[in-house]
């Protein structure tokens, strides 16, 4: 059977890594049976996560482990797309993993509050005395990040103003349609849902959240996906908001 390593629930989701929640949301498409286990990424065989163990063969990172599942098990999460809308998916898939996803890592990792209550909470199994020092390293690795792709070299007003006009391209995109190309979820709706579920979640707060909380289509997209591939989880982040 497959396992999947993951970072595991928690602030508020079923899966706190975007990347390990398209994953499983795609193994979930695909109908595949798989473990879920907890994995470190210097465990992995790109020191990240997801990663999969397909009866022995170890594939990492999100976009390839989905490229594995399809060639592997004989499947096409974007079967009825035509080729500009699969161009268009890969495109969005890139906009959101490369840019929207930046954004809001900054809004968890530097908002102080928001790294006190989430990430901060990733050392508990340390000794005290040594928290601070991994929290640092870790502060400084993802602003190392963050500027590598371009995000981290603006302003606090630029970034949000940046996250801000790719949720209206994705609100745009959506129209009034239940998933990104119509009637039925495809490949690109798994990470989109994922790093959605990320901004809207009530968990952390930040004008970021405000913003995309104001995009009532995005806000129901949320929400229907992780009806139909979370139906167990308690999900009722409005019930959160109002408490």
């Amino acid at each position: 059977m497959i396992v999947l390593y993951s970072a595991g629930e928690g602030f508020g989701l079923p899966e706190v890594s975007p990347y390990v929640t398209k994953t499983e949301v795609q193994l979930r498409m695909a109908g595949l049976p798989y473990l879920k286990e907890p994995g470190m990424p210097h465990l992995s065989p790109k020191g990240q996560l997801p990663w999969i163990d397909d009866h022995g063969t170890l594939v990492a990172d999100s976009t390839f482990i989905r490229a594995h599942l399809e060639k592997t098990y004989g499947f096409d999460l974007d079967h009825g797309l035509t080729p500009a809308e699969r161009g268009q998916a890969w495109a969005i898939e890139r906009m959101v993993e490369n840019h929207l996803g930046w954004t809001g890592a900054w809004a968890r990792f530097f908002i102080p509050e928001n790294f006190d209550k989430g990430p901060a909470h990733w050392f508990d199994w340390a000794p005290e005395s040594q928290r601070d020092s991994l929290c640092h390293d870790l502060l400084e690795q993802v602003q190392a990040n963050l500027k590598a792709v371009g995000v981290g070299r603006h302003s606090n007003a630029e970034i949000i103003e940046l996250g801000v006009t790719s949720l209206q391209a994705l609100s745009s995109m959506l129209g009034d349609k239940p998933y990104l190309f119509g009637m039925r979820p495809v490949g690109v709706d798994a990470i989109v849902f994922a790093t959605l579920a990320q901004f809207v979640n009530p968990f952390f707060d930040s004008e970021l959240r405000r913003r995309a909380e104001g995009f009532g289509n995005l806000v129901s997209y949320v929400d229907r996906m992780m009806a139909r591939y979370y139906p167990d989880f308690a999900w009722k982040p409005e019930l959160k908001r109002a408490a």
